[in-house]
């Protein structure tokens, strides 16, 4: 049997840290996946082909579709990384499972979007919507499909440098958040950046 497993980040560079631990602890790529915010655009450098001045990633995830990034310059899942928009969250790098969930509901080819991937993946509904609501305020997600004799081990692989969901969804519940809407505005570079700056 299997379960999954995830955690929300604060630093992107947390969350690549869990993603190596996961798979020097013989997690198959493939059960793993990665959703970070780039709505400030400091996830990998520009791609300027087409000589208009604008990021071409950047235009292609406010099209819905998703392309490589190349981002994590390493062997892995990090490799794979690649920029798409996801409704209510904008723009984010993603790789995985639940990235491929992901481009198809930003194509239009699925519903439920991230929340969606992660409740049919076994992850409890309430957590889900704090989790996709984490990667709005410029988080990274990190979730893993592992057997279940294996949780607890890659539990602690994850718990490091990880947010404690219930505390900061308490927080999030005390400025007047009420659950996570994939209709509402994704945050910019300012909301992303002052949201950053509360958990420093």
């Amino acid at each position: 049997m299997t379960t999954t497993i995830s955690r929300l980040y604060d630093n992107y560079s947390d969350a690549q840290n869990a993603v190596r631990g996961l798979e020097a602890a013989g997690v198959p790529h493939s059960d793993i996946s990665i959703v970070a915010n780039n709505s400030d655009g400091t996830l990998g450098g520009k791609k300027d082909r087409d000589g208009d001045g604008v990021d071409d990633r950047a235009e292609a995830a406010g099209k819905g579709a998703g392309i490589g990034a190349g981002l994590g310059g390493a062997a892995g899942l990090l490799a794979g990384l690649g920029l798409l928009a996801i409704p209510g969250l904008g723009p984010v790098v993603a790789a995985g499972w639940l990235a491929a969930t992901a481009v198809g509901a930003a194509a239009g080819a699925a519903t439920g979007g991230i929340v969606g991937a992660l409740t049919e993946a076994g992850v409890s509904k309430e957590d889900a919507g704090r989790y996709a609501e984490g990667v709005r305020r410029g988080g990274t997600l990190v979730t893993a499909k592992v057997a279940d004799a294996d949780k607890t081990r890659l539990d602690a692989i994850l718990n490091r440098s990880s947010v404690n969901l219930n505390e900061r969804s308490a927080a999030w519940q005390k400025s007047g958040w009420q659950g996570y809407d994939p209709a509402s505005e994704p945050y910019d570079a300012d909301r992303i950046r002052a949201e950053r700056n509360l958990y420093r």
